[in-house]
């Protein structure tokens, strides 16, 4: 719980650094904006890719789990940990469309 709670406040940070970091000058008003767009694509791809490593993980332990018991049970299995890996391809299509808009 606190590795979650440290994870989060460390990206607030890092979001209110960005949007306090920006000078007082008007040109800069755009390059924060790509910035601020860069970051956005970046959070999408990290929280995505870290859930769907955690859930990997479970889904990957119980499959190998119920295979030690019937192995007749892998073609099963397989195809949820490809479920769980298609949220990290989510993440980066979010990611393109942010950085593409």
């Amino acid at each position: 719980m606190k590795k979650k709670i440290l994870a989060f406040a460390t990206v607030l940070f890092a979001s209110v650094a960005c949007v306090f970091a920006e000078g007082a000058a008007p040109a800069a008003a755009a390059a924060s904006a790509d910035g601020l767009k860069y970051l956005a694509a970046a959070i999408a791809v990290g929280i995505a890719c870290i859930a769907g490593g955690m859930a990997v993980g479970k889904i990957g332990a119980a499959a190998m789990g119920a295979m030690s018991e019937n192995a007749e049970l892998s073609g099963k299995a397989l195809p949820f940990v490809g479920l769980a890996e298609g949220i990290c391809l989510w993440g980066f299509l979010v990611a393109l469309l942010i950085i593409i808009m």
